[in-house]
């Protein structure tokens, strides 16, 4: 959810369709409700619902359509354009989704991306985004919510979205558990486990710390821009550069 031209759509087709980031701005506006079933993991189905962000269809939402739109919802996110001049509306259909999440879907989780980072001067965006966590989470209660500040042009969007993805996967204690003995058996430094499709980071295990906190991310974007294989080199390049 989030309102007409806040990113919505552009990070969809950037995560699920192997979109780059220039390539969105030929995407047209969300009409009424898109639907996505993503395969994921093998077996599992990730059903995305893109919702419209136009006003017409956003009160249509909380209208006529609360039950189907806010009912067994695992995970809504809610994406807040930075540079938006209508803060406050934006805060008033924020609240109207946790409304109807409270009254449908009790256990979902809540997640809230400030995008479009990448407009705002580098020095501010850390006390922005503080500024806007602080106010949301105040808004929020008394559902807890997570948030992250994103862009389509830098490794912040994969980072947001393996998070949020992760939280989804059944059993994925035991899958992070298996992991670790993985890297300890094999005395790797560091196992990173990528779902096939998106790359998106499934769980790690490291036997040694890192400092560079978004070199996944840095291998889905080299994965995207010139394939997987090239990616595997670029790695490397990395670690021999370390």
């Amino acid at each position: 959810m989030g309102k007409s031209g806040s990113g919505k759509t552009s990070m969809r087709s950037i995560i699920f369709s192997n979109y780059i980031a220039r390539d969105t701005r030929r995407l047209g506006a969300t009409i009424d409700v898109e639907h996505s079933n993503v395969k994921f993991l093998g077996n599992l189905v990730l059903n995305l619902w893109d919702c419209g962000g136009q006003e017409a269809f956003m009160e249509n939402y909380f209208a006529s359509q609360r039950d189907r739109i806010f009912k067994n919802v695992e995970v809504l996110i809610y994406v807040f354009d930075v540079e938006s001049r209508d803060w406050e509306k934006d805060l008033h259909y924020y609240q109207s989704c946790l409304e109807a999440i409270l009254a449908n879907s009790k256990e979902a989780r809540i997640f809230c991306l400030i995008h479009k980072m990448d407009l705002i001067p580098e020095h501010q965006r850390d006390q922005i985004f503080e500024q806007r966590v602080t106010e949301l989470q105040k808004r929020s209660e008394p559902l807890t919510i997570q948030a992250f500040q994103t862009s389509i042009w830098d490794e912040t969007l994969y980072a947001a979205w393996s998070k949020i993805v992760h939280c989804l996967i059944p059993n994925i204690r035991v899958l992070e558990s298996h992991l670790d003995n993985f890297c300890r058996i094999c005395d790797a430094d560091e196992v990173v486990l990528f779902e096939r499709t998106t790359f998106l980071v499934i769980a790690t295990a490291a036997t040694i710390s890192h400092q560079d906190h978004h070199r996944f991310e840095k291998i889905k974007s080299a994965a995207t821009l010139l394939n997987i294989e090239a990616a595997k080199k670029h790695f490397k390049k990395l670690e021999a550069s370390r």
